[in-house]
């Protein structure tokens, strides 16, 4: 790698973009679990914005840099939130169990909302210019591809936690334990995803929606 052609200005902007969004994430997830009487997250400190409590420096900074440099692409993660699932199926049911799962996912979408109307509504009129635009485009892309690649019902993504506990809803218990057994392959499914040439197909809606987004920016 040729660190004159690195763009340190677009490596920063990239990290902060993935600690807003991973983090905010997690805490969405912890939060709404605190709302159906889960003090677990508080009780640790984890419902805090402070960075430093959620940041994995692996997962929210080294890996998605590296790859960003690397491939043009980036994924990352933060330290999950623990949240007592026992405590919110006891106060709110399967229903409270897909809202705690689809937490991330809203916040994700909302914080996509917020930075596509800011670039279209201010940013033809000048008013974001270099390392600003850069940031709010970047804020708008990475939360939409967030958003919808934890939708994806492939453990241990938010999607297949929510799907688990639709199909309980709807008394499929063996699907859903199913799914639930298929916790301990789901990250190596990932992986072998992400590295083969299925890729391609796994990830093309996610970039058609990109596409989408560029025609209306």
């Amino acid at each position: 790698m040729n660190l004159d052609s690195i763009d340190f200005v677009q490596v920063a902007i990239l990290v902060a973009v993935l600690v807003i969004s991973v983090v905010g994430h997690e805490i969405a997830h912890g939060y709404a679990a605190f709302k159906f009487g889960d003090l677990t997250a508080k009780n640790l400190g984890r419902l805090s914005i402070n960075p430093i409590k959620h940041v994995d420096p692996l997962g929210t900074i080294v890996v998605p840099a590296l790859m960003y440099l690397s491939t043009g692409v980036t994924f990352g993660w933060a330290k999950p939130v623990p949240i007592n699932l026992r405590t919110v199926l006891y106060n709110g049911g399967y229903k409270a169990a897909i809202i705690v799962a689809l937490a991330g996912i809203a916040y994700n979408l909302a914080l996509f909302a917020l930075a596509f109307c800011a670039f279209k509504l201010i940013g033809f009129e000048g008013f974001f210019d270099g390392a600003v635009a850069e940031f709010v485009f970047m804020l708008a892309a990475v939360n939409l591809v967030l958003a919808l690649f934890n939708l994806y019902p492939i453990p241990p993504l938010d999607g297949s936690k929510a799907l688990e506990y639709l199909l309980r809803i709807f008394g499929l218990h063996g699907s859903a334990n199913w799914l639930n057994s298929m916790q301990r392959y789901g990250f190596i499914a990932l992986v072998i995803i992400v590295v083969s040439p299925l890729k391609d197909y796994f990830f093309e809606p996610i970039r058609y929606a990109v596409a989408i987004m560029r025609m209306f920016l």
